[in-house]
């Protein structure tokens, strides 16, 4: 069956993993995170790809789905974005193609699960799963990225090589930034399970070895302009209410000069509304929490009533959708970009378990006699309506 279109699985919280490999986690982050690039054979035993090929093929024709084609023919390279028509991909028998998806978690369960694996990185640093399907010799050249991201192998196999302090000049005239000057330092030949991590700034390239699909986790970082102009939108209202003042006002012998009575007026002002640490944490919340540009969330048709809302949920539990952002700091949740009080203990509880789980589940009767807090089942049917959780755990 067809994963992008299959029906949705039972949402059981996915646990973080605690190992890579033999490595555990807390050794891993204080070793090599943002530090060295660490390559883990193995660090999924067994690991099977959660996708196929007709799967990622079938996703790159959706309007919704971020796709890229490159091709690289004779020494030349040509890029092409997406959607494309069904039977457009080149044959997986011709050499030298790469099919990139973005976000594949947003758009497959089993991508969804894989990326929550993962977890064990805050939500606030996580960012999405980039795909590669390709061809024998498929790639994307050597490049540099400023963000962490595990290179996780899961059908087939792929060359990496890698340098850790890369002239960053690119290759001019190409589709794609591409380094001119690599001079690779270390070489591996992953094979599925296998994962290579690379910190921001190492130079990397991969070369598929026969059809293979390697998955791409990546991590983000705030954008200080973004935070900077979140913040700026909320004190927009209190600077309206104060104005520029200049009584005593001399003749000026040079109007073209800047009052100083200005500058420090300004100055003033600014500094007054220097942001504290909670108008920080709630910038942060409302720009980590924004859905993708292209996300789409899909109300239920016919949606339930609040009374049959709430039996479901008490019967079978809560699950968020996998496009949700949840984030939260203090007494305030953030979804998918929106600010959300939560004053009283029991529904902050409430709401980060959410959260952190992904999954609210109660067990028999766990629920009778004891109804949730209206403000919170109020919350929960909002967000089921506009299609960001879904009964049924």
């Amino acid at each position: 069956m067809n994963d992008a279109r299959a029906p949705r699985r039972s949402a059981a919280a996915i646990h973080a993993l605690t190992h890579l490999g033999r490595t555990p986690v807390r050794e891993f982050l204080a070793r090599h995170w943002q530090r060295r690039p660490l390559l883990i054979r193995q660090a999924l035993p067994g690991f099977e790809a959660p996708f196929s090929a007709r799967t990622l093929l079938d996703l790159s024709v959706r309007d919704e789905v971020e796709s890229r084609l490159l091709e690289r023919a004779g020494g030349r390279w040509r890029l092409r974005h997406g959607p494309f028509r069904p039977g457009a991909m080149p044959s997986p028998r011709r050499a030298g193609w790469t099919l990139l998806l973005q976000g594949v978690d947003l758009h497959l369960d089993s991508a969804a699960e894989l990326i929550a694996r993962f977890r064990f990185i805050p939500d606030a640093r996580l960012d999405d799963l980039m795909v590669s399907y390709a061809s024998d010799g498929g790639g994307v050249g050597p490049h540099v990225d400023s963000y962490d991201v595990f290179l996780l192998q899961a059908l087939g196999k792929r060359r990496w090589r890698i340098e850790r302090r890369p002239d960053p000049s690119c290759v001019p005239g190409l589709p794609i930034r591409q380094l001119a000057r690599f001079r690779p330092q270390a070489e591996w030949v992953l094979e599925p399970g296998d994962l290579l991590y690379l910190p921001p700034g190492v130079a990397h390239d991969g070369v598929a070895i026969g059809e293979s699909i390697t998955c791409s986790i990546g991590f983000r970082t705030p954008s200080w302009t973004d935070l900077a102009g979140a913040w700026s939108e909320t004190q927009s209202a209190a600077a309206v209410r104060t104005a520029f003042r200049d009584p005593g006002l001399l003749p000026s012998p040079h109007p073209a000069r800047l009052p100083d009575r200005m500058i420090e007026q300004a100055q003033r002002q600014l500094l007054r509304r220097r942001p504290g640490r909670r108008e920080v944490a709630l910038a942060l919340l409302q720009q980590l929490s924004g859905p993708k540009p292209r996300v789409t969330f899909e109300p239920p048709v016919r949606p339930m009533s609040r009374a049959r809302f709430a039996e479901a949920i008490r019967r079978r539990g809560l699950r968020t959708d996998r496009r949700t952002r949840m984030l939260y700091s203090n007494e305030t949740l953030a979804v998918n970009g929106e600010l959300v009080p939560l004053p009283e203990p029991p529904q902050r509880a409430l709401m980060r378990s959410l959260a952190d789980r992904r999954v609210l589940a109660f067990g028999p009767g766990a629920q009778r006699g004891q109804p949730r807090p209206d403000p919170v089942l109020t919350l929960l049917y909002e967000w089921y309506v506009a299609g960001w959780v879904h009964p049924g755990a």
